[in-house]
């Protein structure tokens, strides 16, 4: 077996309801994010927690110091978890993640979280850019509905436009419950 993590990106408070970026499909992703940490947790398999800190006050989401920017309580990190902040949509940029997996002597990271289109596939493409396997778990991710030139795209689009190029060139791209380690 290849030494695995699982790393959970930004399932954080403000991309549920009541939040102040509510995603589509939020709570089943994150439903499934939370199966695949109780079963890193039970294989004992390190698990790293990303939480997006926005750099201003004023920001739309994600805001320093609010209920919003904390992690969801689905994915509650335990006190030997760490927990990586960062302000931009690469995990690596900024925090101290990439000398963890390397100090762990991770060669495979298991993805999820949100957003897809962002910080999921900012970090996919990065770790792959620095050497590692990847799995993204399709169904612990969401996405956002986006709107460019007057159209706007469902955040189902969204997401598949994400896995598909992801699948294609780099990595896996699984359900939660097809994903084996």
């Amino acid at each position: 077996m290849k030494p695995t993590a699982l790393v959970l990106i930004d399932i954080q408070n403000d991309y549920f309801l009541g939040g102040m970026k509510p995603l589509p499909s939020m709570e089943t992703a994150a439903a499934n994010a939370a199966r695949l940490l109780h079963a890193a947790r039970d294989r004992g398999e390190p698990v790293f927690h990303i939480r997006h800190i926005a750099a201003s006050k004023d920001a739309p989401f994600f805001r320093p110091g609010t209920d919003g920017s904390k992690i969801n309580d689905t994915v509650s990190p335990k006190p030997d978890e760490p927990v990586f902040e960062k302000s931009r949509p690469n995990s690596f940029i900024g925090t101290g993640l990439e000398a963890a997996v390397r100090e762990n002597g991770i060669k495979h990271l298991i993805l999820c979280g949100a957003m897809s289109q962002m910080c999921v596939d900012a970090t996919a493409r990065a770790a792959v850019d620095m050497g590692f396997q990847i799995t993204v778990v399709s169904d612990a991710c969401a996405a956002a509905v986006v709107t460019h030139a007057g159209v706007t795209v469902p955040a189902e689009m969204v997401h598949a436009a994400i896995m598909a190029p992801l699948a294609a060139s780099y990595g896996k791209i699984v359900m939660t419950d097809d994903l084996e380690v």
